[in-house]
């Protein structure tokens, strides 16, 4: 269960009070689990509920794993992060989708339909809920419109240079930290990360960009 601060600066809980939110948690019949650094969530390929899952603590990541083992980060999910059977990727029924945790992870599980039927008891954080979810699925939609943005681009040079400015606009500065490793930046981009480290040193020593550990600089 969340604290009190921790509620404070849910997305998901915005607006909804201490003493409505643990109500809330009887009303919808909600279940929360705990899990640990890289243990699995979830895998929407295997049979499953409607739940819907909302991260309360921690990182967790949506990954693709195709035919050949190849890992694909689709998404990755901080606190507030809503992930579901009905909000995954479709693709190809052949390929792996699962939510994996990036850290110790607090998850809060609600039915789908819990979430879309007329509360009997008219509770106005119902409504509230309903509300910050379809925000929170439209900045989901949004950022999965900057992702298929970046993996439009036909070069690794073309996806780095697309991700970094996405980066600068959403800081308003030119200087910003990747919000994952490298590592991650690599299946982000969809990339081979040998070869994408062999751009970045040629971005570096053309002047395109300085970096230090996660940290860049976008200096075009």
């Amino acid at each position: 269960m969340l604290t009190k601060e921790e509620l404070a600066h849910s997305p998901l809980f915005q607006d909804i009070t201490y003493e409505e939110y643990r109500r809330m948690l009887t009303c919808f019949q909600a279940v929360q689990r705990s899990f640990r650094s890289d243990e699995l969530v979830c895998d929407f390929t295997g049979p499953g509920n409607d739940a819907v899952g909302i991260v309360e603590r921690g990182e967790a990541a949506l990954i693709r794993i195709d035919e050949e083992g190849v890992s694909t980060v689709m998404e990755e999910l901080g606190p507030g992060g809503v992930f579901g059977r009905t909000l995954a990727f479709s693709g190809d029924g052949r390929d792996s989708l699962e939510v994996v945790c990036r850290s110790a992870c607090d998850v809060l599980f609600i039915d789908y339909p819990h979430i879309l039927k007329r509360c009997q008891n008219a509770c106005g954080y119902h409504s509230m809920l309903v509300q910050n979810m379809l925000r929170l699925m439209g900045d989901k939609a949004q950022a999965l419109s900057m992702r298929v943005d970046v993996l439009s681009r036909r070069s690794i040079r073309e996806k780095l240079l697309c991700y970094f400015r996405q980066l600068a606009e959403k800081t308003g500065n030119n200087s910003f930290t990747l919000p994952f490793s490298l590592s991650t930046l690599a299946d982000y981009i969809a990339t081979d990360r040998s070869a994408m480290m062999r751009e970045l040193k040629r971005l570096r020593e053309e002047g395109a960009i300085r970096s230090n550990g996660r940290r860049f600089t976008l200096q075009i």
